[in-house]
C-alpha cells in the first residue's frame, strides 16, 4: 500500500508545481514602485536652476501653505512631452507646480519648456537623481501631491491624463 502511495508523488508535485505556475502567470506582480515618503514630510533638498530665468527648487518653498504639484520629468522624455498639456491645464486651473528637471542640460530643459509651455514656478536641476532617488521616484515624468505643510500627500506614477485633471484639482482643494 505504500508503495503506490509513493508511486504517485512525482505526479502530485507536477501537478503542484503546474497549478503555481498558471497561478503566476494568470495574477500578475505588481509593477509600480510607491514611495515610502507618502505622508511624511519632503526630504530635504536644495536645486540649483534648471535653466536660466527660473528659480531652483528647494524643499523649504513646498512648505508655504499652498498645496501644489511636484513634477519629476525631463527634457528627453518622450513621455513627459505626452503630458505637457495637462499640466498646462492644471497651471490654468490655478494650481502650483514645480518641476525636478533629472539627468538635463540648460539648453535641453529650456528648448523642451519653449516646444511645450512652462507651467512650471520652479524647477531644481537634479543631475545625478539624487533628490529623484530620495523621493522613491521610480521614472519620469512622476508627479507628487504635496500639501501645505510641505508634506508628500500622493504619488502619480507616469502620464497624467486629461481626465485625471479635474480629479487633481479636486484633491488639492481639498488639502487646503
Amino acid at each position: 500500500m505504500k508503495t503506490r502511495w509513493i508511486l504517485f508523488m512525482p505526479l502530485a508535485i507536477t501537478a503542484l508545481l503546474f497549478g503555481a505556475f498558471i497561478y503566476r502567470l494568470t495574477t500578475p506582480p505588481e509593477t509600480l514602485i510607491q514611495s515610502q515618503w507618502i505622508n511624511k514630510p519632503m526630504p530635504l533638498f536644495d536645486l540649483p536652476p534648471a535653466t536660466a530665468g527660473v528659480e531652483g527648487l528647494k524643499s523649504s518653498d513646498l512648505a508655504d501653505g499652498r498645496p501644489r504639484l511636484v513634477n519629476v520629468f525631463a527634457s528627453w522624455c518622450i513621455p513627459c512631452r505626452a503630458e505637457a498639456p495637462q499640466l498646462e491645464a492644471l497651471k490654468a486651473a490655478g494650481v502650483p507646480i514645480d518641476g525636478i528637471a533629472i539627468r538635463d542640460r540648460p539648453d535641453d530643459v529650456a528648448q523642451f519648456l519653449q516646444e511645450n509651455g512652462n507651467p512650471f514656478d520652479r524647477i531644481g536641476s537634479d543631475v545625478q537623481s539624487s533628490v529623484q532617488i530620495a523621493l522613491g521616484s521610480s521614472g519620469v515624468p512622476e508627479t507628487f501631491l504635496i500639501d501645505g505643510k510641505g508634506i508628500i500627500r500622493e504619488q502619480i506614477q507616469g502620464v497624467i491624463l486629461q481626465e485625471q485633471v479635474p480629479e487633481i484639482v479636486a484633491k488639492l482643494e481639498k488639502m487646503k
